[in-house]
Protein backbone atom coordinates (compact mmCIF):
# COMPACT_ATOMS: atom_id res chain seq x y z
CA UNK A 1 0.00 0.00 0.00
CA UNK A 2 1.65 3.29 -0.65
CA UNK A 3 0.46 6.92 0.75
CA UNK A 4 0.94 9.69 -1.20
CA UNK A 5 1.06 13.82 -0.37
CA UNK A 6 1.42 16.86 -2.41
CA UNK A 7 4.05 19.21 -0.71
CA UNK A 8 3.49 22.67 -1.36
CA UNK A 9 3.66 24.34 2.41
CA UNK A 10 5.13 23.60 5.19
CA UNK A 11 2.08 22.50 7.13
CA UNK A 12 1.86 19.92 3.83
CA UNK A 13 5.33 18.80 5.01
CA UNK A 14 4.48 18.89 8.71
CA UNK A 15 1.52 16.16 7.73
CA UNK A 16 3.63 14.21 5.94
CA UNK A 17 6.21 14.40 8.34
CA UNK A 18 3.48 13.14 11.16
CA UNK A 19 1.77 10.84 8.77
CA UNK A 20 5.17 8.85 8.03
CA UNK A 21 5.92 8.75 11.78
CA UNK A 22 2.59 7.42 12.83
CA UNK A 23 3.15 4.63 10.25
CA UNK A 24 6.65 3.38 11.26
CA UNK A 25 5.23 3.65 14.50
CA UNK A 26 2.28 1.36 13.65
CA UNK A 27 4.49 -1.36 11.74
CA UNK A 28 6.82 -1.22 15.37
CA UNK A 29 9.70 0.58 13.78
CA UNK A 30 11.80 1.02 17.13
CA UNK A 31 11.71 4.70 18.85
CA UNK A 32 15.36 5.95 17.69
CA UNK A 33 14.61 4.44 13.83
CA UNK A 34 11.93 5.97 13.67
CA UNK A 35 12.88 9.54 15.36
CA UNK A 36 16.25 8.78 12.55
CA UNK A 37 13.66 8.45 9.57
CA UNK A 38 11.35 11.73 10.67
CA UNK A 39 13.97 13.87 11.17
CA UNK A 40 16.18 12.93 7.74
CA UNK A 41 12.77 13.62 6.57
CA UNK A 42 11.88 16.35 7.68
CA UNK A 43 15.28 17.83 6.61
CA UNK A 44 14.70 16.78 3.22
CA UNK A 45 11.25 18.20 2.79
CA UNK A 46 12.92 21.63 4.42
CA UNK A 47 15.30 21.62 1.69
CA UNK A 48 12.32 20.63 -0.82
CA UNK A 49 10.48 23.83 0.04
CA UNK A 50 13.73 25.70 0.20
CA UNK A 51 13.47 25.05 -3.46
CA UNK A 52 9.86 26.17 -4.30
CA UNK A 53 7.47 24.11 -5.85
CA UNK A 54 5.03 21.07 -5.26
CA UNK A 55 7.18 17.84 -3.96
CA UNK A 56 5.40 14.32 -3.85
CA UNK A 57 5.91 12.13 -0.82
CA UNK A 58 5.19 8.23 -1.37
CA UNK A 59 4.93 6.11 1.24
CA UNK A 60 4.80 2.38 0.41
CA UNK A 61 4.02 0.36 3.53
CA UNK A 62 3.41 -3.57 3.36
CA UNK A 63 -0.03 -4.94 2.92
CA UNK A 64 -1.09 -7.56 5.53
CA UNK A 65 0.20 -10.78 5.43
CA UNK A 66 3.63 -9.48 3.07
CA UNK A 67 6.82 -10.70 3.90
CA UNK A 68 8.29 -11.36 7.53
CA UNK A 69 7.86 -10.20 10.27
CA UNK A 70 11.33 -8.41 10.94
CA UNK A 71 12.36 -8.66 7.38
CA UNK A 72 9.21 -6.34 5.56
CA UNK A 73 10.69 -2.43 4.67
CA UNK A 74 8.64 0.83 4.86
CA UNK A 75 10.26 2.68 1.38
CA UNK A 76 9.79 6.74 1.69
CA UNK A 77 9.98 8.64 -1.52
CA UNK A 78 10.40 12.27 -2.48
CA UNK A 79 10.21 13.11 -6.06
CA UNK A 80 8.92 16.42 -7.69
CA UNK A 81 5.26 16.50 -8.48
CA UNK A 82 5.64 17.68 -12.17
CA UNK A 83 8.48 14.98 -12.75
CA UNK A 84 8.65 14.74 -16.80
CA UNK A 85 10.64 11.23 -16.54
CA UNK A 86 12.99 12.56 -19.39
CA UNK A 87 15.96 11.95 -16.54
CA UNK A 88 16.40 15.89 -16.83
CA UNK A 89 14.99 16.63 -12.66
CA UNK A 90 16.60 16.20 -9.69
CA UNK A 91 17.38 12.34 -8.79
CA UNK A 92 14.32 11.11 -6.18
CA UNK A 93 15.50 11.02 -2.35
CA UNK A 94 14.66 7.87 -1.04
CA UNK A 95 14.84 6.42 2.43
CA UNK A 96 13.59 2.81 4.20
CA UNK A 97 13.53 1.12 7.40
CA UNK A 98 12.49 -2.34 8.56
CA UNK A 99 9.46 -3.06 10.32
CA UNK A 100 9.74 -5.59 12.98
CA UNK A 101 6.18 -6.37 13.40
CA UNK A 102 3.42 -6.97 10.97
CA UNK A 103 0.15 -4.78 11.21
CA UNK A 104 -2.52 -3.61 9.52
CA UNK A 105 -1.95 -0.43 7.43
CA UNK A 106 -2.86 2.46 9.25
CA UNK A 107 -4.40 5.65 8.09
CA UNK A 108 -1.65 8.19 7.14
CA UNK A 109 -4.27 11.17 6.33
CA UNK A 110 -3.19 13.58 8.86
CA UNK A 111 -6.23 16.46 9.54
CA UNK A 112 -5.32 19.71 8.11
CA UNK A 113 -6.99 21.63 11.65
CA UNK A 114 -4.58 23.44 13.78
CA UNK A 115 -5.81 21.47 16.85
CA UNK A 116 -4.70 18.20 14.72
CA UNK A 117 -1.60 19.23 13.93
CA UNK A 118 -0.34 20.56 17.59
CA UNK A 119 -1.82 17.23 19.10
CA UNK A 120 0.43 15.81 16.31
CA UNK A 121 3.57 18.31 17.48
CA UNK A 122 3.04 16.98 21.02
CA UNK A 123 3.21 13.51 20.38
CA UNK A 124 6.50 14.41 18.19
CA UNK A 125 7.86 15.96 21.37
CA UNK A 126 6.85 12.91 23.29
CA UNK A 127 9.16 10.80 20.87
CA UNK A 128 11.53 13.41 21.25
CA UNK A 129 11.42 13.25 25.13
CA UNK A 130 12.06 9.55 24.89
CA UNK A 131 15.11 9.33 22.17
CA UNK A 132 16.57 11.84 24.40
CA UNK A 133 16.14 9.32 27.17
CA UNK A 134 17.75 6.97 25.68
CA UNK A 135 20.27 9.21 24.49
CA UNK A 136 20.80 10.06 28.21
CA UNK A 137 21.05 6.47 28.87
CA UNK A 138 23.33 5.84 25.81
CA UNK A 139 25.37 8.92 27.28
CA UNK A 140 25.79 7.64 30.99
CA UNK A 141 26.50 3.93 29.54
CA UNK A 142 29.38 5.90 27.02
CA UNK A 143 30.71 7.92 30.52
CA UNK A 144 30.36 4.64 32.29
CA UNK A 145 32.61 2.72 29.36
CA UNK A 146 34.60 5.73 28.77
CA UNK A 147 35.29 5.46 33.31
CA UNK A 148 35.75 1.83 32.48
CA UNK A 149 38.54 2.30 29.39
CA UNK A 150 39.95 4.89 31.42
CA UNK A 151 40.21 2.52 34.17
CA UNK A 152 41.18 -0.54 32.35
CA UNK A 153 43.59 1.92 30.94
CA UNK A 154 45.39 2.92 33.87
CA UNK A 155 45.06 -0.97 34.41
CA UNK A 156 47.07 -1.55 31.78
CA UNK A 157 49.65 1.19 31.84
CA UNK A 158 50.09 0.36 35.31
CA UNK A 159 50.26 -3.18 34.47
CA UNK A 160 53.44 -2.35 31.69
CA UNK A 161 54.84 -0.55 34.09
CA UNK A 162 54.89 -3.50 36.17
CA UNK A 163 56.04 -5.89 33.10
CA UNK A 164 58.70 -2.87 32.55
CA UNK A 165 60.30 -3.67 36.17
CA UNK A 166 59.90 -7.28 36.09
CA UNK A 167 61.34 -7.34 32.95
CA UNK A 168 64.15 -4.67 34.18
CA UNK A 169 64.75 -6.90 37.12
CA UNK A 170 64.51 -9.74 35.63
CA UNK A 171 67.25 -8.80 33.01
CA UNK A 172 69.57 -7.48 35.96
CA UNK A 173 68.97 -10.62 37.40
CA UNK A 174 69.92 -12.73 34.79
CA UNK A 175 73.51 -10.07 34.01
CA UNK A 176 74.05 -10.48 37.89
CA UNK A 177 73.82 -14.38 37.49
CA UNK A 178 76.07 -13.97 34.32
CA UNK A 179 78.47 -12.37 35.82
CA UNK A 180 78.67 -14.28 39.09
CA UNK A 181 79.39 -17.38 36.92
CA UNK A 182 82.07 -15.85 34.87
CA UNK A 183 83.28 -14.77 38.28
CA UNK A 184 82.83 -17.86 39.95
CA UNK A 185 84.31 -19.67 36.78
CA UNK A 186 87.30 -17.35 36.30
CA UNK A 187 87.84 -18.05 40.44
CA UNK A 188 87.54 -21.99 39.18
CA UNK A 189 90.41 -21.39 36.52
CA UNK A 190 92.79 -19.47 38.91
CA UNK A 191 92.46 -21.96 41.83
CA UNK A 192 93.20 -24.73 39.45
CA UNK A 193 95.74 -23.11 37.83
CA UNK A 194 97.10 -22.43 41.02
CA UNK A 195 96.93 -25.97 42.44
CA UNK A 196 98.23 -27.33 39.09
CA UNK A 197 101.33 -25.09 39.17
CA UNK A 198 102.09 -25.92 43.13
CA UNK A 199 102.10 -29.24 42.06
CA UNK A 200 104.61 -28.82 39.46
CA UNK A 201 106.78 -26.75 41.71
CA UNK A 202 106.74 -28.75 44.68
CA UNK A 203 107.49 -32.18 42.50
CA UNK A 204 111.14 -31.03 42.53
CA UNK A 205 113.64 -30.73 44.82
CA UNK A 206 116.00 -29.08 42.90
CA UNK A 207 115.67 -24.92 43.33
CA UNK A 208 117.25 -23.81 39.54
CA UNK A 209 114.49 -26.20 38.35
CA UNK A 210 111.99 -24.92 40.15
CA UNK A 211 113.51 -21.22 39.31
CA UNK A 212 113.33 -22.55 35.67
CA UNK A 213 109.64 -23.96 35.70
CA UNK A 214 108.30 -20.06 36.51
CA UNK A 215 107.74 -19.00 33.18
CA UNK A 216 106.84 -21.87 31.39
CA UNK A 217 103.89 -21.90 34.36
CA UNK A 218 102.97 -17.64 33.71
CA UNK A 219 103.97 -17.11 30.28
CA UNK A 220 101.77 -16.32 28.37
CA UNK A 221 98.56 -16.51 30.38
CA UNK A 222 99.10 -14.40 33.00
CA UNK A 223 102.59 -12.64 32.34
CA UNK A 224 104.17 -11.43 29.90
CA UNK A 225 107.53 -11.50 31.00
CA UNK A 226 108.80 -13.35 34.00
CA UNK A 227 111.95 -12.92 35.96
CA UNK A 228 113.65 -14.28 39.15
CA UNK A 229 116.23 -12.16 41.45
CA UNK A 230 117.27 -14.64 43.59
CA UNK A 231 119.72 -12.98 46.23
CA UNK A 232 122.40 -15.51 46.67
CA UNK A 233 123.20 -15.62 43.04
CA UNK A 234 124.85 -12.19 43.15
CA UNK A 235 127.49 -13.65 45.00
CA UNK A 236 128.42 -15.83 42.49
CA UNK A 237 131.52 -14.48 40.57
CA UNK A 238 130.49 -16.30 37.44
CA UNK A 239 127.32 -14.54 37.18
CA UNK A 240 127.30 -10.87 35.47
CA UNK A 241 125.39 -9.15 37.84
CA UNK A 242 122.11 -8.04 35.98
CA UNK A 243 120.33 -4.16 36.65
CA UNK A 244 116.96 -4.66 38.83
CA UNK A 245 114.01 -2.44 38.39
CA UNK A 246 113.76 0.27 41.17
CA UNK A 247 110.36 -1.71 42.47
CA UNK A 248 112.10 -4.78 42.60
CA UNK A 249 114.82 -3.27 45.48
CA UNK A 250 111.90 -1.65 47.30
CA UNK A 251 110.11 -5.07 47.16
CA UNK A 252 113.06 -6.30 48.19
CA UNK A 253 113.49 -4.32 51.07
CA UNK A 254 110.16 -3.81 52.20
CA UNK A 255 108.62 -7.12 51.76
CA UNK A 256 105.93 -5.78 49.55
CA UNK A 257 105.04 -6.19 46.46
CA UNK A 258 105.53 -3.29 44.37
CA UNK A 259 103.43 -2.39 40.96
CA UNK A 260 105.45 0.13 38.83
CA UNK A 261 103.90 1.70 36.06
CA UNK A 262 102.66 5.48 34.37
CA UNK A 263 99.20 4.81 36.18
CA UNK A 264 97.98 3.74 39.26
CA UNK A 265 97.50 -0.28 39.62
CA UNK A 266 94.46 -0.36 42.24
CA UNK A 267 95.73 -4.14 42.77
CA UNK A 268 94.68 -5.44 46.10
CA UNK A 269 98.11 -5.05 48.96
CA UNK A 270 100.46 -3.68 46.05
CA UNK A 271 102.36 -0.46 46.28
CA UNK A 272 102.22 1.97 43.31
CA UNK A 273 105.75 2.90 42.72
CA UNK A 274 106.85 5.57 39.19
CA UNK A 275 107.31 3.64 35.89
CA UNK A 276 110.95 1.38 35.65
CA UNK A 277 113.76 3.68 33.92
CA UNK A 278 115.17 0.54 32.38
CA UNK A 279 111.97 0.02 30.87
CA UNK A 280 109.11 3.26 31.13
CA UNK A 281 106.58 1.68 28.79
CA UNK A 282 105.74 -1.43 30.48
CA UNK A 283 103.95 -2.14 33.56
CA UNK A 284 106.09 -4.26 36.18
CA UNK A 285 104.74 -6.04 39.07
CA UNK A 286 107.22 -7.06 41.47
CA UNK A 287 106.50 -9.89 44.04
CA UNK A 288 109.15 -10.29 46.83
CA UNK A 289 110.07 -14.36 47.42
CA UNK A 290 109.16 -14.97 51.36
CA UNK A 291 110.47 -16.92 54.13
CA UNK A 292 110.28 -17.10 57.60
CA UNK A 293 113.69 -15.38 57.83
CA UNK A 294 114.30 -12.92 55.03
CA UNK A 295 113.32 -12.98 51.08
CA UNK A 296 114.72 -15.41 48.61
CA UNK A 297 114.78 -12.67 46.00
CA UNK A 298 111.97 -10.66 43.69
CA UNK A 299 109.88 -12.34 40.86
CA UNK A 300 108.88 -9.28 38.51
CA UNK A 301 106.31 -9.87 35.93
CA UNK A 302 105.15 -7.84 32.89
CA UNK A 303 101.70 -7.99 31.90
CA UNK A 304 100.12 -10.05 29.53
CA UNK A 305 98.03 -7.25 28.20
CA UNK A 306 97.64 -3.73 29.35
CA UNK A 307 97.52 -4.44 32.94
CA UNK A 308 96.30 -7.41 35.25
CA UNK A 309 92.91 -7.92 36.80
CA UNK A 310 92.88 -7.63 40.50
CA UNK A 311 92.46 -11.15 41.21
CA UNK A 312 94.87 -12.28 38.88
CA UNK A 313 97.54 -10.17 40.69
CA UNK A 314 96.49 -11.48 44.76
CA UNK A 315 96.28 -15.21 42.53
CA UNK A 316 100.03 -14.48 41.79
CA UNK A 317 101.07 -12.95 44.96
CA UNK A 318 99.87 -16.40 46.55
CA UNK A 319 101.52 -18.76 43.79
CA UNK A 320 105.09 -16.46 44.50
CA UNK A 321 104.64 -17.47 48.06
CA UNK A 322 103.87 -21.20 47.29
CA UNK A 323 107.44 -21.31 44.56
CA UNK A 324 109.71 -19.31 47.74
CA UNK A 325 108.27 -22.23 50.09
CA UNK A 326 109.53 -24.66 46.93
CA UNK A 327 112.71 -23.32 46.14
CA UNK A 328 113.32 -22.97 50.42
CA UNK A 329 112.46 -26.44 51.11
CA UNK A 330 114.63 -27.39 47.78
CA UNK A 331 117.88 -25.39 49.13
CA UNK A 332 117.47 -26.72 52.89
CA UNK A 333 116.88 -30.91 50.85
CA UNK A 334 120.07 -29.59 48.45
CA UNK A 335 122.11 -28.36 51.43
CA UNK A 336 121.59 -31.32 53.75
CA UNK A 337 121.73 -33.94 50.86
CA UNK A 338 125.32 -32.22 50.51
CA UNK A 339 126.47 -32.82 53.85
CA UNK A 340 125.36 -36.04 53.87
CA UNK A 341 127.38 -36.98 50.87
CA UNK A 342 130.55 -35.06 51.56
CA UNK A 343 130.28 -37.49 55.06
CA UNK A 344 129.39 -40.45 53.07
CA UNK A 345 132.61 -39.57 50.71
CA UNK A 346 134.70 -38.96 53.83
CA UNK A 347 133.89 -42.18 54.94
CA UNK A 348 134.19 -44.67 51.90
CA UNK A 349 138.01 -45.92 52.27
CA UNK A 350 140.64 -45.82 50.08
CA UNK A 351 141.26 -49.13 48.28
CA UNK A 352 144.40 -50.96 49.42
CA UNK A 353 146.89 -51.94 46.99
CA UNK A 354 147.08 -56.11 46.88
CA UNK A 355 149.72 -57.73 44.50
CA UNK A 356 147.91 -59.79 42.25
CA UNK A 357 144.19 -58.67 43.17
CA UNK A 358 142.98 -55.55 41.83
CA UNK A 359 140.58 -53.42 43.74
CA UNK A 360 137.83 -50.65 42.10
CA UNK A 361 134.63 -49.06 43.16
CA UNK A 362 131.95 -46.64 42.83
CA UNK A 363 130.07 -44.55 44.85
CA UNK A 364 127.52 -42.58 43.44
CA UNK A 365 124.64 -40.46 45.71
CA UNK A 366 121.14 -40.35 44.80
CA UNK A 367 120.01 -37.75 41.81
CA UNK A 368 116.65 -37.58 43.27
CA UNK A 369 115.61 -37.38 46.86
CA UNK A 370 117.67 -37.67 50.14
CA UNK A 371 118.21 -41.11 49.83
CA UNK A 372 122.15 -41.06 50.39
CA UNK A 373 124.21 -41.97 53.32
CA UNK A 374 123.07 -45.70 53.72
CA UNK A 375 125.23 -47.21 51.23
CA UNK A 376 129.10 -48.02 52.06
CA UNK A 377 132.19 -50.32 50.86
CA UNK A 378 135.44 -50.86 52.67
CA UNK A 379 138.33 -53.17 52.35
CA UNK A 380 141.17 -53.89 54.88
CA UNK A 381 144.01 -56.65 55.59
CA UNK A 382 143.65 -58.95 58.77
CA UNK A 383 146.14 -59.96 60.83
CA UNK A 384 146.77 -62.92 58.87
CA UNK A 385 147.29 -61.09 55.62
CA UNK A 386 143.88 -62.15 54.29
CA UNK A 387 141.98 -59.12 52.31
CA UNK A 388 138.52 -58.57 53.70
CA UNK A 389 136.45 -56.52 51.15
CA UNK A 390 132.77 -55.73 52.22
CA UNK A 391 129.96 -54.08 50.36
CA UNK A 392 126.47 -52.98 52.53
CA UNK A 393 123.46 -50.92 52.96
CA UNK A 394 121.93 -49.20 55.98
CA UNK A 395 117.77 -48.68 56.42
CA UNK A 396 117.44 -45.01 56.25
CA UNK A 397 119.06 -42.22 54.59
CA UNK A 398 120.48 -38.95 55.17
CA UNK A 399 122.75 -38.21 58.09
CA UNK A 400 121.75 -40.42 60.70
CA UNK A 401 122.05 -43.15 58.00
CA UNK A 402 125.19 -41.87 56.89
CA UNK A 403 126.54 -41.87 61.00
CA UNK A 404 125.16 -45.60 61.74
CA UNK A 405 127.51 -46.38 58.38
CA UNK A 406 130.41 -45.21 60.08
CA UNK A 407 129.87 -47.28 63.58
CA UNK A 408 128.93 -50.54 61.75
CA UNK A 409 132.26 -49.74 59.34
CA UNK A 410 134.71 -48.91 62.75
CA UNK A 411 133.16 -51.91 64.43
CA UNK A 412 133.55 -54.60 61.74
CA UNK A 413 137.62 -53.36 61.31
CA UNK A 414 137.46 -53.74 65.22
CA UNK A 415 136.29 -57.14 65.17
CA UNK A 416 138.27 -58.13 62.03
CA UNK A 417 141.05 -57.49 64.51
CA UNK A 418 140.72 -60.55 66.38
CA UNK A 419 140.49 -62.60 63.04
CA UNK A 420 137.08 -64.14 62.33
CA UNK A 421 135.64 -65.76 58.62
CA UNK A 422 132.95 -63.49 57.02
CA UNK A 423 129.98 -65.35 58.87
CA UNK A 424 131.56 -64.47 62.41
CA UNK A 425 132.35 -61.27 61.54
CA UNK A 426 128.73 -60.50 60.02
CA UNK A 427 127.15 -62.60 63.15
CA UNK A 428 129.04 -60.07 65.70
CA UNK A 429 127.81 -56.89 63.76
CA UNK A 430 124.36 -58.06 63.69
CA UNK A 431 124.72 -58.59 67.54
CA UNK A 432 126.16 -54.65 67.81
CA UNK A 433 123.37 -52.97 65.63
CA UNK A 434 120.46 -54.77 67.41
CA UNK A 435 121.75 -53.17 70.89
CA UNK A 436 123.13 -50.09 69.64
CA UNK A 437 119.90 -49.24 67.36
CA UNK A 438 117.17 -51.88 67.68
CA UNK A 439 115.39 -49.99 65.08
CA UNK A 440 117.52 -49.75 62.63
CA UNK A 441 118.76 -52.30 60.28
CA UNK A 442 121.39 -53.13 57.29
CA UNK A 443 122.49 -55.83 54.82
CA UNK A 444 126.14 -56.85 54.29
CA UNK A 445 127.97 -59.04 52.07
CA UNK A 446 131.71 -59.77 53.41
CA UNK A 447 133.98 -61.91 51.23
CA UNK A 448 137.92 -62.81 52.19
CA UNK A 449 140.92 -63.39 49.82
CA UNK A 450 143.47 -65.30 50.67
CA UNK A 451 147.42 -64.63 48.88
CA UNK A 452 147.69 -67.87 46.92
CA UNK A 453 144.66 -69.16 47.40
CA UNK A 454 142.19 -70.09 44.91
CA UNK A 455 138.93 -70.56 47.19
CA UNK A 456 136.60 -67.37 47.98
CA UNK A 457 134.90 -66.91 51.51
CA UNK A 458 131.89 -65.25 51.26
CA UNK A 459 128.53 -64.48 54.11
CA UNK A 460 125.68 -62.50 53.34
CA UNK A 461 123.29 -60.81 55.61
CA UNK A 462 120.32 -59.62 53.69
CA UNK A 463 121.93 -58.38 50.49
CA UNK A 464 121.96 -58.99 47.22
CA UNK A 465 124.31 -62.03 45.97
CA UNK A 466 127.31 -61.04 44.85
CA UNK A 467 128.40 -61.97 40.96
CA UNK A 468 131.17 -64.26 40.01
CA UNK A 469 132.95 -63.78 36.54
CA UNK A 470 135.35 -66.94 35.67
CA UNK A 471 138.27 -66.67 33.61
CA UNK A 472 136.07 -68.47 30.96
CA UNK A 473 133.76 -65.89 30.48
CA UNK A 474 130.75 -67.25 32.30
CA UNK A 475 128.99 -65.44 35.03
CA UNK A 476 127.64 -66.68 38.10
CA UNK A 477 125.21 -65.12 41.01
CA UNK A 478 126.50 -65.91 44.35
CA UNK A 479 123.25 -66.84 46.02
CA UNK A 480 123.61 -69.69 48.36
CA UNK A 481 121.36 -69.09 51.40
CA UNK A 482 122.10 -65.96 53.17
CA UNK A 483 121.48 -64.79 56.73
CA UNK A 484 118.28 -62.17 57.34
CA UNK A 485 118.82 -58.72 57.62
CA UNK A 486 121.56 -56.98 60.70
CA UNK A 487 119.86 -55.45 63.90
CA UNK A 488 116.33 -57.59 63.10
CA UNK A 489 115.22 -58.93 66.56
CA UNK A 490 115.88 -62.16 65.84
CA UNK A 491 119.02 -64.56 67.37
CA UNK A 492 121.07 -66.04 64.29
CA UNK A 493 124.15 -66.88 63.29
CA UNK A 494 125.52 -66.31 59.72
CA UNK A 495 127.23 -69.09 57.70
CA UNK A 496 130.27 -68.84 55.44
CA UNK A 497 129.97 -70.31 51.61
CA UNK A 498 133.21 -71.16 49.35
CA UNK A 499 133.73 -70.81 45.56
CA UNK A 500 136.42 -71.70 43.49
CA UNK A 501 138.62 -68.77 42.73
CA UNK A 502 140.94 -68.80 39.41
CA UNK A 503 142.73 -66.69 38.07
CA UNK A 504 140.96 -63.84 35.81
CA UNK A 505 138.15 -64.22 37.64
CA UNK A 506 136.32 -61.14 38.71
CA UNK A 507 133.80 -60.61 41.97
CA UNK A 508 131.06 -58.11 41.57
CA UNK A 509 129.53 -56.53 45.13
CA UNK A 510 127.32 -53.79 44.59
CA UNK A 511 124.13 -52.58 46.91
CA UNK A 512 120.41 -52.69 45.77
CA UNK A 513 120.66 -48.94 44.17
CA UNK A 514 122.47 -50.57 40.90
CA UNK A 515 120.22 -53.26 40.25
CA UNK A 516 116.77 -52.85 41.64
CA UNK A 517 113.96 -50.93 39.54
CA UNK A 518 110.31 -50.28 40.98
CA UNK A 519 108.97 -51.68 37.85
CA UNK A 520 110.81 -54.50 37.42
CA UNK A 521 112.21 -55.66 40.98
CA UNK A 522 115.46 -56.96 41.67
CA UNK A 523 116.56 -60.31 39.63
CA UNK A 524 116.62 -58.55 36.06
CA UNK A 525 118.77 -55.62 37.42
CA UNK A 526 120.98 -58.81 38.86
CA UNK A 527 120.77 -60.61 35.21
CA UNK A 528 122.13 -57.46 33.34
CA UNK A 529 124.89 -56.75 35.66
CA UNK A 530 125.85 -60.38 34.95
CA UNK A 531 125.27 -60.04 31.23
CA UNK A 532 127.50 -57.35 31.48
CA UNK A 533 130.44 -58.82 33.42
CA UNK A 534 130.05 -61.55 30.34
CA UNK A 535 130.85 -58.94 28.24
CA UNK A 536 134.18 -58.21 29.42
CA UNK A 537 137.77 -59.89 28.54
CA UNK A 538 139.55 -60.62 31.58
CA UNK A 539 142.24 -59.14 29.51
CA UNK A 540 140.58 -55.83 29.37
CA UNK A 541 139.61 -56.23 33.52
CA UNK A 542 143.59 -56.84 33.94
CA UNK A 543 144.45 -53.90 31.88
CA UNK A 544 141.63 -50.93 33.05
CA UNK A 545 140.04 -52.29 36.14
CA UNK A 546 138.24 -48.74 36.90
CA UNK A 547 137.76 -48.32 33.43
CA UNK A 548 135.11 -51.31 33.42
CA UNK A 549 133.69 -49.87 36.46
CA UNK A 550 132.61 -47.02 34.69
CA UNK A 551 131.48 -49.09 31.67
CA UNK A 552 129.46 -51.13 33.76
CA UNK A 553 127.61 -48.44 35.68
CA UNK A 554 126.69 -46.70 32.63
CA UNK A 555 123.78 -49.27 30.83
CA UNK A 556 122.51 -50.04 34.17
CA UNK A 557 121.88 -46.44 35.25
CA UNK A 558 120.97 -44.80 32.00
CA UNK A 559 117.93 -46.18 31.61
CA UNK A 560 116.27 -44.60 35.05
CA UNK A 561 116.82 -41.44 37.37
CA UNK A 562 118.71 -42.97 40.06
CA UNK A 563 116.34 -42.95 43.31
CA UNK A 564 119.08 -44.45 45.84
CA UNK A 565 122.54 -43.96 46.15
CA UNK A 566 125.00 -46.53 43.94
CA UNK A 567 127.97 -48.50 45.28
CA UNK A 568 130.37 -51.30 43.09
CA UNK A 569 132.89 -52.97 44.44
CA UNK A 570 134.73 -55.15 41.86
CA UNK A 571 137.32 -57.48 43.15
CA UNK A 572 139.31 -58.79 40.40
CA UNK A 573 142.46 -61.77 40.45
CA UNK A 574 144.99 -60.53 37.78
CA UNK A 575 145.54 -63.26 35.18
CA UNK A 576 149.00 -63.78 35.85
CA UNK A 577 148.83 -64.48 39.51
CA UNK A 578 150.38 -67.51 40.75
CA UNK A 579 148.47 -70.25 42.86
CA UNK A 580 150.07 -72.05 46.05
CA UNK A 581 151.57 -75.53 44.51
CA UNK A 582 148.75 -78.05 44.81
CA UNK A 583 146.02 -75.58 44.69
CA UNK A 584 142.67 -75.81 42.00
CA UNK A 585 144.44 -74.59 38.52
CA UNK A 586 142.08 -72.44 36.69
CA UNK A 587 140.89 -75.20 34.06
CA UNK A 588 138.80 -76.41 36.97
CA UNK A 589 136.62 -73.33 38.15
CA UNK A 590 133.78 -75.00 36.81
CA UNK A 591 133.84 -77.36 39.75
CA UNK A 592 133.53 -76.77 43.87
CA UNK A 593 131.42 -74.13 44.17
CA UNK A 594 128.00 -74.07 46.51
CA UNK A 595 124.76 -76.15 45.61
CA UNK A 596 122.90 -72.95 45.75
CA UNK A 597 125.14 -71.06 43.24
CA UNK A 598 123.43 -70.27 39.89
CA UNK A 599 125.36 -69.65 36.98
CA UNK A 600 124.20 -67.36 34.46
Amino acid sequence: MTHTWQITTVTDAARARIAASRVAAAYGVPLLERTRLATALGAHLRQCLTKGGTWRVALKVPGPGAGVAGASPLHITVTPAHETGDGGGPPPWRTSVVCPEAAEPPDGEVPADAAALAEALLGADEDTALALDKLAEQEELVAFHREELHQTNQGVLALHAELDAAGRAQREAFAAERKARTEAENARRRLTFLADASAVLTASLNHEEIVRRLPDLLVPRYAGSVDVWLFDHEDDKRRRPAPHPAAAVIAARTGRPQYAADHPGRLPGVDDQPPSALDPHRPLLCIPLPTRRAPLGVLTLSPPGDRWDADDAIMLIELTRRASIAIDNARRFEHSRDIAETLQRALLTDLPTTPGLGLAARYLPATHGLNIGGDWYDAFRQPDGSLITVIGDVTGHGLHAAVMMSQLRTALRAYAVDGGSPGQLLTRLHVFLHHLQPDLYATAVIARFRPDDPTLTWASAGHPPPVLRTPDGRSRILDAKPGAMLGIPLRQEIHDHTVPLSPGSTLALYTDGLVERRAQGIDPGIDRLAAELRAFDSTELDADLDGSADRILEPLLSDSPRDDDVCLLLCHVDSAARLGPGRVPAARTAGGSDPGDRPR
